[in-house]
């Protein structure tokens, strides 16, 4: 996988500044919101001011307890399926993306949408539908029942086969061994991936890689700072939702870059004051679907309690921004 992507600086070797002796947090920068999940919130609260309430929004907008909670205050229905949609009325797809099939649903029911798909997301579907026409079998790697997924695989069912675990490495079948590719969801662990990779090459001299990576710029700068700093911390917290892949990996990477412990928590008064007995340095750090405003939270609680000496740890500067969905150009 590339080191670099479009719109992203590096900013050097990052630096550890603090004393050991004292408490301390060492706060990673790229953190929280990512380009897509800043479209995508954006967009509902944009279909919100120009067409007002209700916007129905199909599955929650990002994965993240606070933001959904806020933007259904303001007047956001978030239903399950298209079906739940009244016709004629509008929604929302999430950053996720949707299958062909939920588009043609919700045209059947007269629907008005805007698809907040992340650009990324979109990058993967076009993936799927250019090796399906080719007529590769393309395998996958993700975690079953993710809604990305379920959107990526449903371009070419009949061509996706998912691998989630190493177990599901042995059970794949394909038709021709020289025409096989992988792909990814995009917010999986660099590393949990490319170890999958291998074990499918193993079976597959001549699996094909992907013409660009998949796994989201987002993800692995969040990672990346993870890593540099998890040696140095007793704990590492990560802000983030139970069901973010991506806030998810955070703490998997943590553990394994040398964190002692490290734990999920969507709001500051879910930490549990004993994960702090003995602890010297807590690294902080947030998933690509949190807001700033729950790490500040974080930090000053953790200030109450004597690590009020905060060094952020840089290891580059994002620069990515996406157009607003073609639907709310014009308004």
């Amino acid at each position: 996988m590339s080191a670099a992507s479009p719109g992203i600086e590096p900013a050097g070797t990052p630096t550890i500044t603090g004393t050991a002796s004292g408490k301390r947090v060492l706060l990673a920068k790229p953190r929280g919101y990512c380009a897509g999940v800043d479209r995508a919130v954006i967009a509902v609260e944009k279909a919100l001011e120009v067409y007002g309430a209700p916007v129905y929004v199909r599955k929650e907008i990002v994965h993240n307890k606070h933001v959904v909670e806020t933007l259904r205050e303001r007047g956001a229905i978030f239903v399950d399926e298209t079906s739940e949609v009244p016709e004629g009325a509008l929604v929302v797809f999430s950053a996720h993306g949707v299958s062909p099939m939920v588009h043609q649903e919700a045209a059947e029911r007269n629907l008005r949408t805007i698809d907040a798909t992340c650009p990324l997301v979109t990058k993967v579907h076009k993936e799927v539908n250019r090796f399906a026409k080719d007529d590769y079998d393309i395998l996958l790697i993700g975690h079953e029942g993710h809604e990305e997924v379920e959107g990526t695989a449903g371009e070419a069912p009949d061509k996706v086969q998912l691998v989630d675990t190493a177990e599901d490495v042995d059970k794949v079948q394909v038709r021709d061994p020289s025409k096989v590719i992988w792909l990814s969801q995009t917010t999986l662990s660099v590393d949990e991936t490319m170890e999958r990779v291998d074990q499918l090459r193993e079976r597959f001299p001549e699996l094909a890689d992907p013409p660009s990576d998949d796994i989201c710029y987002a993800t692995t700068n969040r990672q990346v700072a993870v890593k540099a700093m998890a040696a140095e911390c007793d704990l590492v917290l990560v802000v983030g939702s139970k069901n973010s892949s991506n806030s998810k990996r955070l703490v998997e990477v943590a553990l394994k870059a040398g964190a002692r412990a490290s734990y999920l928590v969507d709001f500051a008064h879910e930490v549990d004051p004993s994960w702090l007995e003995g602890v010297t340095t807590v690294g902080v750090t947030s998933g690509a679907s949190v807001p700033d405003v729950l790490v500040m939270e974080l930090l000053d609680w953790l200030a109450e309690r004597g690590y009020a000496d905060v060094d952020e740890v840089t290891t580059a500067n994002e620069k990515i921004s996406f157009a607003p969905p073609k639907e709310l150009r014009k308004v």
